[in-house]
């Protein structure tokens, strides 16, 4: 029977719930210190019952983690342009342009003040995936014949640079983020040629 009511996607409820806890959790660390926030006080922003955020995701820092992941996964896909150099430099500004939204750097320095020394820390799931996706960037460009990086190098002289100085100082430009491209790709020519 028909009561009028309309049908509701699986899921829908549960993305808008997320969607209100995440914009309230973003909101207060913009006018709060991390160590300020609470999960009452990201209840009464959201207007999401507190046991609901405490069964979701048990903590601030489990919520905080959340939102990360999130933010991760809709960063711009990587690009296949058919050359390395080329996506490398289109991966880096699609990392370096978000990380200049002052927002973008205050979850991570949260991330990071949640971090304690001794405890084992869980690897993100978007971490993983994404170290995954710049494998196959990697491995594509190495079967068209490219001299490539490791995905550790990759890591250390690229990915590595714009998120420190973004948490510490300032954020890199997408023109800095360039020359850590080309400075690793000039380690990988200099170490083929000694190798030759």
């Amino acid at each position: 029977m028909d009561d009028g009511r309309t049908m509701q996607r699986p899921g829908g409820r549960s993305a808008r719930v997320r969607a209100a806890v995440h914009a309230a959790a973003l909101e207060l660390l913009e006018k709060h210190q991390w160590e300020e926030l609470s999960v009452p006080l990201v209840a009464e922003a959201s207007g999401v019952h507190q046991a609901t955020i405490y069964r979701r995701w048990g903590t601030m820092s489990g919520l905080l983690t959340d939102v990360v992941n999130e933010w991760s996964a809709t960063t711009a896909a990587l690009p296949d342009t058919g050359s390395l150099r080329e996506d490398l430099r289109l991966y880096a500004a699609a990392v370096a342009e978000p990380l200049a939204d002052h927002l973008v750097p205050l979850i991570l320095r949260a991330v990071v003040l949640e971090m304690r020394p001794g405890e084992p820390r869980e690897t993100s799931a978007a971490f993983v995936e994404r170290s995954r996706q710049l494998q196959v960037m990697l491995d594509r460009a190495e079967a068209r014949g490219e001299a490539v990086p490791t995905l550790e190098q990759l890591l250390e002289i690229v990915v590595a640079p714009l998120y420190f100085y973004a948490l510490f100082t300032e954020p890199m430009s997408v023109a800095d983020s360039s020359r850590l491209v080309d400075r690793l790709l000039d380690v990988v020519e200099n170490s083929e040629q000694r190798s030759t």
